[in-house]
Protein backbone atom coordinates (compact mmCIF):
# COMPACT_ATOMS: atom_id res chain seq x y z
CA UNK A 1 0.00 0.00 0.00
CA UNK A 2 2.56 2.71 -1.05
CA UNK A 3 -0.22 4.57 -2.72
CA UNK A 4 0.86 8.56 -3.02
CA UNK A 5 -1.76 10.62 -1.36
CA UNK A 6 -3.10 13.41 -3.58
CA UNK A 7 -2.64 17.35 -2.47
CA UNK A 8 -5.86 18.41 -1.13
CA UNK A 9 -6.88 21.89 -1.49
CA UNK A 10 -8.49 23.46 1.37
CA UNK A 11 -9.65 27.00 -0.71
CA UNK A 12 -12.33 26.65 -2.74
CA UNK A 13 -11.41 26.34 -6.50
CA UNK A 14 -13.38 29.85 -7.64
CA UNK A 15 -11.74 32.25 -4.86
CA UNK A 16 -9.47 34.64 -6.38
CA UNK A 17 -5.42 34.23 -6.16
CA UNK A 18 -5.06 37.51 -4.40
CA UNK A 19 -7.46 36.50 -1.63
CA UNK A 20 -4.42 33.68 -1.13
CA UNK A 21 -2.17 36.00 -0.35
CA UNK A 22 -4.02 38.45 1.64
CA UNK A 23 -5.32 35.79 3.85
CA UNK A 24 -1.59 34.95 4.66
CA UNK A 25 -0.62 38.21 5.34
CA UNK A 26 -2.98 40.78 5.90
CA UNK A 27 -3.34 43.73 8.13
CA UNK A 28 -3.05 43.69 11.71
CA UNK A 29 -5.21 45.98 13.25
CA UNK A 30 -4.40 47.25 17.03
CA UNK A 31 -8.24 48.52 18.61
CA UNK A 32 -7.38 49.88 22.39
CA UNK A 33 -4.80 47.15 23.46
CA UNK A 34 -6.56 44.42 21.31
CA UNK A 35 -5.01 43.20 18.41
CA UNK A 36 -6.72 41.81 15.34
CA UNK A 37 -4.35 40.05 13.71
CA UNK A 38 -4.40 39.34 9.55
CA UNK A 39 -7.32 41.28 8.70
CA UNK A 40 -8.93 42.30 5.11
CA UNK A 41 -8.96 45.98 7.00
CA UNK A 42 -12.44 46.45 7.68
CA UNK A 43 -13.99 46.93 11.05
CA UNK A 44 -17.61 45.57 11.44
CA UNK A 45 -19.57 46.82 14.68
CA UNK A 46 -22.33 44.67 15.53
CA UNK A 47 -22.01 42.79 12.08
CA UNK A 48 -22.41 46.18 9.88
CA UNK A 49 -19.31 47.12 7.77
CA UNK A 50 -18.46 50.50 9.47
CA UNK A 51 -14.58 51.29 8.55
CA UNK A 52 -11.92 50.50 6.16
CA UNK A 53 -8.44 51.09 6.48
CA UNK A 54 -6.06 51.30 3.44
CA UNK A 55 -1.71 51.62 3.35
CA UNK A 56 -0.55 53.43 0.58
CA UNK A 57 2.71 53.43 1.93
CA UNK A 58 4.32 54.25 -1.72
CA UNK A 59 2.13 57.56 -1.32
CA UNK A 60 2.57 57.70 2.68
CA UNK A 61 -1.07 57.42 3.03
CA UNK A 62 -3.33 55.81 5.52
CA UNK A 63 -6.74 55.62 3.58
CA UNK A 64 -10.40 55.17 5.89
CA UNK A 65 -13.62 54.97 5.17
CA UNK A 66 -16.21 54.94 7.80
CA UNK A 67 -19.79 55.74 8.31
CA UNK A 68 -20.47 58.10 11.28
CA UNK A 69 -23.52 57.46 13.17
CA UNK A 70 -25.86 59.33 15.77
CA UNK A 71 -26.86 58.15 19.69
CA UNK A 72 -30.13 57.16 17.59
CA UNK A 73 -28.17 55.35 15.12
CA UNK A 74 -29.32 57.95 12.32
CA UNK A 75 -26.21 58.18 9.46
CA UNK A 76 -25.32 61.69 9.96
CA UNK A 77 -21.64 61.64 8.30
CA UNK A 78 -19.02 59.35 5.89
CA UNK A 79 -15.89 59.37 5.47
CA UNK A 80 -14.53 57.53 1.77
CA UNK A 81 -11.17 57.70 1.58
CA UNK A 82 -9.86 60.56 4.00
CA UNK A 83 -12.39 62.76 2.40
CA UNK A 84 -15.79 63.65 3.40
CA UNK A 85 -18.40 62.86 1.23
CA UNK A 86 -21.65 63.33 3.70
CA UNK A 87 -21.16 65.59 6.51
CA UNK A 88 -24.04 67.24 8.30
CA UNK A 89 -23.97 70.92 8.94
CA UNK A 90 -19.83 70.76 8.61
CA UNK A 91 -19.85 68.54 11.91
CA UNK A 92 -16.60 66.47 11.10
CA UNK A 93 -13.21 66.99 9.91
CA UNK A 94 -10.24 64.96 9.08
CA UNK A 95 -6.59 65.81 9.43
CA UNK A 96 -4.24 63.58 7.25
CA UNK A 97 -0.74 64.86 7.39
CA UNK A 98 1.51 63.67 4.39
CA UNK A 99 4.44 61.70 5.70
CA UNK A 100 6.87 60.01 3.03
CA UNK A 101 8.40 57.50 5.64
CA UNK A 102 7.79 55.10 8.44
CA UNK A 103 9.79 56.96 11.09
CA UNK A 104 8.29 56.81 14.49
CA UNK A 105 7.40 60.89 14.47
CA UNK A 106 6.13 60.97 11.05
CA UNK A 107 4.34 57.94 10.42
CA UNK A 108 0.77 58.23 7.92
CA UNK A 109 -2.31 58.71 10.27
CA UNK A 110 -5.40 59.97 9.65
CA UNK A 111 -6.77 62.34 12.50
CA UNK A 112 -11.42 62.61 12.40
CA UNK A 113 -12.75 65.34 14.86
CA UNK A 114 -16.47 66.34 15.67
CA UNK A 115 -16.16 69.61 15.98
CA UNK A 116 -19.40 69.84 17.63
CA UNK A 117 -18.72 67.48 20.72
CA UNK A 118 -14.84 68.60 20.43
CA UNK A 119 -13.99 64.79 20.54
CA UNK A 120 -11.57 62.90 18.60
CA UNK A 121 -13.98 60.47 16.20
CA UNK A 122 -11.20 58.48 14.97
CA UNK A 123 -7.00 58.57 15.56
CA UNK A 124 -5.82 55.80 13.53
CA UNK A 125 -1.55 56.02 12.91
CA UNK A 126 0.64 53.23 10.38
CA UNK A 127 2.85 51.45 12.54
CA UNK A 128 4.11 49.26 9.94
CA UNK A 129 3.28 48.14 6.23
CA UNK A 130 1.29 45.24 7.63
CA UNK A 131 0.02 47.31 11.34
CA UNK A 132 -2.57 50.20 11.47
CA UNK A 133 -3.22 51.39 15.16
CA UNK A 134 -6.65 52.88 16.20
CA UNK A 135 -5.51 54.76 18.99
CA UNK A 136 -8.44 56.27 19.80
CA UNK A 137 -11.90 57.51 19.19
CA UNK A 138 -15.84 58.16 20.35
CA UNK A 139 -18.38 56.99 17.45
CA UNK A 140 -21.49 55.69 17.44
CA UNK A 141 -22.20 51.76 15.91
CA UNK A 142 -25.46 51.86 13.39
CA UNK A 143 -27.17 50.58 16.87
CA UNK A 144 -26.27 54.33 18.50
CA UNK A 145 -24.25 53.16 21.08
CA UNK A 146 -21.34 54.71 21.52
CA UNK A 147 -17.77 52.76 20.65
CA UNK A 148 -14.85 53.85 23.03
CA UNK A 149 -11.55 53.20 21.93
CA UNK A 150 -8.62 54.32 24.23
CA UNK A 151 -4.95 52.85 24.82
CA UNK A 152 -6.34 50.73 27.10
CA UNK A 153 -9.36 48.96 25.72
CA UNK A 154 -12.46 49.34 23.61
CA UNK A 155 -15.84 49.58 25.18
CA UNK A 156 -19.12 48.59 23.07
CA UNK A 157 -22.04 50.63 24.64
CA UNK A 158 -22.36 49.67 28.74
CA UNK A 159 -22.30 46.11 28.11
CA UNK A 160 -19.26 44.79 25.98
CA UNK A 161 -15.16 45.90 26.83
CA UNK A 162 -12.23 44.43 24.53
CA UNK A 163 -9.15 44.41 26.84
CA UNK A 164 -5.89 43.21 25.69
CA UNK A 165 -7.84 40.48 23.18
CA UNK A 166 -5.93 38.65 20.28
CA UNK A 167 -7.98 37.62 17.61
CA UNK A 168 -6.68 36.09 14.13
CA UNK A 169 -9.24 37.00 11.33
CA UNK A 170 -7.98 34.82 8.84
CA UNK A 171 -8.44 37.54 6.16
CA UNK A 172 -11.34 38.62 7.55
CA UNK A 173 -13.19 41.65 9.17
CA UNK A 174 -11.94 42.66 12.96
CA UNK A 175 -15.57 42.03 14.54
CA UNK A 176 -16.62 44.64 17.53
CA UNK A 177 -19.67 44.17 19.59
Amino acid sequence: MDDSVAFRRTEPFGRAATAGVLSKTGLELRIGSNIFRRTNGVVKIHGKEQLVIEVKLEQGLLLATLDLYDECGARIGHLRRNVVTLNERGRFTVDVPLSQSLSSVNTPTVLVTDLQSGDVVLEARTASEYRVDLICGRLYSHKGLLVEITPHYCRIGSGTTLFGNIVEAQGGPAMLG
